[in-house]
């Protein structure tokens, strides 16, 4: 266990930062389902939307990599693109 009043400090902050980091991870990870997950266009275009701005965020503020940003939002775009607009 740590002694020095510093590295309690340091213990205390690093598990508040990655209960943040996991609880983001989990969103996203939400996000990306539902969109998958959606077979109406209208509906998954709304999903859509909320998932892309909640990735660009994450990746700005260094939560996640820009890289797997753009992968997940490309795999989200090509999915949005295969829905058949219902009529």
């Amino acid at each position: 266990m740590a002694s020095h009043k510093s590295a309690k400090k340091r213990i205390r902050t690093t598990e508040r930062k990655r209960n943040v980091n996991k609880m983001v991870e989990s969103e996203i990870k939400t996000m990306v389902k539902k969109v998958l997950a959606e077979t109406e266009k209208e509906q998954a275009e709304k999903y859509y939307k909320e998932a892309v701005a909640l990735l660009d965020r994450s990746a700005t503020k260094g939560k996640i990599k820009n890289n797997t940003a753009s992968r997940k939002k490309a795999a989200l775009t090509k999915h949005l693109n295969s829905l058949q607009t219902a009529k």
